[in-house]
């Protein structure tokens, strides 16, 4: 077997086109978010905190299945911009509760409206019912496959 064949049979096996096409869509959106100065994963965190609300750190950490020393990252990077604001929870003062800014919720919107765009076109090829199919089949897979929750 050639480089070739063995690169083509590679492709058919699903694990493979999974992370392929991962690596093209994490692309994609990274080029789509970079006017924002944002990645994919500071765009996770501001959807996620516009749609929970104000959230504890240790609750996004479990949500987004991410590292704290990520997480803490991502969260300066974010409060830096004022994007995102952190307090002492009133009632525990060892937790921070984190919520997103009125300039947050604006920056979401451009976030949604680029992810948007690079969904329209990279599944262009599919039917609004495999859209569907596809996203539920993925939620099934992320569920199973989501790491243990990092100790903090």
């Amino acid at each position: 077997m050639d480089e070739a064949e063995a690169c083509d049979g590679a492709d058919d096996r699903l694990g493979f086109l999974l992370a392929r096409h991962g690596q093209v869509m994490n692309t994609r959106l990274r080029q789509a978010l970079a006017v924002s100065g944002l990645s994919p994963r500071h765009g996770a965190v501001l959807a996620r905190l516009v749609r929970s609300g104000p959230t504890s750190q240790q609750a996004l950490i479990e949500a987004l299945a991410i590292d704290a020393s990520a997480l803490v990252a991502l969260l300066n990077d974010l409060e830096g911009a004022q994007l995102v604001e952190r307090r002492r929870d009133p009632a525990d003062r060892r937790r921070h509760i984190v919520e997103v800014t009125s300039a947050g919720s604006a920056a979401m919107l451009a976030v949604d409206d680029a992810i948007t765009a690079v969904e329209r076109e990279a599944l262009a090829d599919l039917a609004p019912a495999e859209v569907t199919q596809l996203h539920s089949l993925l939620a099934r897979l992320s569920n199973h496959l989501r790491p243990c929750a990092p100790s903090a």
